[in-house]
C-alpha cells in the first residue's frame, strides 16, 4: 500500500474510503444496533468467530473510520474513541490497573485528571505518585516493587513544561511499566510519542482533532492487545463510548488539522514574541520562544511549539480579571484547538480541582493566564490583547 503523508491520511485515512454507492464523504451510520441475517451469524459475532458491527457501544463503522484514521497519523496499530477527553483517561488507566498497583505521574496534569488520580483511584486501592518529571532522578526515586504505569502530558497543560519523552520512555521499558501520553496539545502531526518509545497515546478529541468547537470526545492509540483490551473491559461495561455523530464530524475536523494547525503555529509564536515584548507581562511560556527551557526539543521531539500560550502579567489577581475581562476578540472560555481565540485563567478555571498548595507546587500561579490562539487574522488578535492591556 502507498504510504502518504501524515497531511493527506488527514483527509484519506489509511484504507481510502470507498463506498458502495459512490459518496465521496464517508456517511454517518446514526444507528444503535446491526441487524444478523439469522440467529447463527449472531452468535458467531458475539462469539468473536465473525467480524461485523453488534451495537454501537461495541463499535460502528463510523467510529471505525475515526479510530483507523488516528491510529494510523500516530502511527500506532489500533485507536478505541471514547465519549470525552476524560474518558480516554480514565479507559488508558482503568483497563490496566488494579487495587494494589502504583500509578507515576507527573505533577503538573490538566485539571480532571488531576483530581481522577488523586481523588479517585485511591478510593480503589490504587496509589499515585505525583513527580516533577523534568528533574532527572524524579521518575527512578519514585518507583516502587507495585508500580505499573507512568503517565504524563507534554507540553503540560497550562503551564507549557516541555517533558523528555525519550527519558520517559526509555524509563517505563526498563521497569516494565505501560507509558501513556496526552499528545492533546501538539497533535500526531507536531510531536508523535511512539517514535520514543510510548505504549499508549490519548487525545481530548475535543481539541484540534476536531477543531471546531462543536464535538466532545477523546481517543486512545496503542497496540491492537492494549486497544482491545480497552474495548473490552472499560468501554465496554463502564461505556463511555462516543456518538457516531460526534465520530463523523471528528472526520470531517480531521480533513483540515494540518493547514489548521500550520495557522495555529504561525499565530501563536507571534503572539508569544509580542507578549514577551510587553512591560506588562512578567513571563511567557511558549515553547517556540528561545527563551522556553522546551525550545531544545523543537526539531527533535516536536515539529512546533503548538497554539497554546500562557502568561504571566505584572500586578494583582485583580489587574488579570480585569485584562480578561477587557477582551473583546478573544473569548473567555475553557477548552483550546477552536478556530476562534479563547482565554482563560486556570487557576479558577481548567485547574481548580487542585488546591492552591497543590497548585502552587504544580507551577500554577494565582495570576496565570492561558491562550489558546485561534485562526483569527493574527494582527486582531494582537491588537485585542494590547487594548485589554490599557485597563490596568
Amino acid at each position: 500500500m502507498t504510504k502518504f503523508h501524515d497531511d493527506t491520511n488527514c483527509i484519506h485515512g489509511p484504507s481510502h474510503n470507498e463506498d458502495p454507492y459512490g459518496a465521496l464523504t464517508a456517511p454517518l451510520y446514526q444507528t444503535s444496533t446491526f441487524h444478523f441475517k439469522d440467529a447463527a451469524q449472531g452468535a458467531a459475532r458475539f462469539a468473536g468467530e465473525e467480524p461485523g458491527y453488534i451495537y454501537t457501544r461495541l463499535g460502528n463503522p463510523t467510529t471505525r473510520e475515526l479510530e483507523e484514521k488516528v491510529a494510523a497519523l500516530e502511527e500506532m496499530d489500533d485507536a478505541a474513541a471514547t465519549a470525552t477527553g476524560m474518558g480516554a483517561v480514565s479507559a488508558s488507566v482503568l483497563s490496566f490497573l488494579q487495587s494494589g498497583d502504583h500509578l507515576i505521574a507527573s505533577k503538573a496534569l490538566y485539571g480532571c485528571s488531576f483530581a481522577l488520580f488523586s481523588h479517585m483511584l485511591p478510593k480503589f486501592g490504587i496509589e499515585v505518585t505525583f513527580v516533577d518529571m523534568t528533574q532527572p532522578d524524579a521518575l527512578q526515586n519514585a518507583l516502587q516493587p507495585n508500580s505499573k504505569m507512568v503517565f504524563a502530558e507534554t507540553p503540560i497543560n497550562p503551564t507549557m513544561t516541555v517533558l523528555d519523552l525519550d527519558m520517559i520512555g526509555k524509563f517505563a521499558k526498563q521497569n516494565g511499566l505501560i507509558s501513556v501520553i496526552d499528545n492533546t496539545f501538539l497533535t500526531p502531526l507536531l510531536q508523535k510519542p511512539k517514535h520514543f518509545g510510548i505504549d499508549i497515546i490519548i487525545h481530548s478529541a475535543t481539541k484540534y482533532l476536531n477543531g471546531h468547537g462543536d464535538v466532545v470526545a477523546g481517543i486512545v492509540c496503542g497496540s491492537k492487545e492494549h486497544i482491545e483490551t480497552i474495548k473490552l473491559t472499560v468501554l465496554k461495561d463502564i461505556g463511555a463510548t462516543i456518538s457516531p455523530h460526534d465520530a463523523w464530524l471528528i472526520n470531517r475536523g480531521l480533513k483540515t488539522l494540518s493547514v489548521r494547525m500550520e495557522r495555529h503555529c504561525a499565530s501563536a509564536q507571534r503572539v508569544a514574541e509580542y507578549l514577551e515584548g510587553h512591560p506588562k507581562v512578567n513571563e511567557v511560556y511558549y515553547p517556540g520562544l528561545p527563551s522556553h527551557p522546551g525550545h531544545r526539543f523543537l526539531g527533535k521531539q516536536m515539529k512546533g511549539a503548538g497554539g497554546v500560550i500562557a502568561f504571566e502579567i505584572n500586578g494583582t489577581l485583580e489587574n488579570g480579571e480585569a485584562f480578561i475581562n477587557a477582551t473583546k476578540l478573544c473569548t473567555l472560555a475553557v477548552s483550546l484547538g477552536d478556530p476562534e481565540t479563547l482565554i482563560q485563567h486556570p487557576a479558577s478555571m481548567t485547574h481548580s480541582p487542585y488546591t492552591r498548595e497543590e497548585r502552587l507546587a504544580a507551577g500554577i500561579s494565582d495570576g496565570l493566564i492561558r491562550l489558546s490562539v485561534g485562526l483569527e487574522n493574527v494582527e486582531d488578535i494582537i491588537a485585542d490583547l494590547d487594548q485589554a492591556f490599557s485597563h490596568f
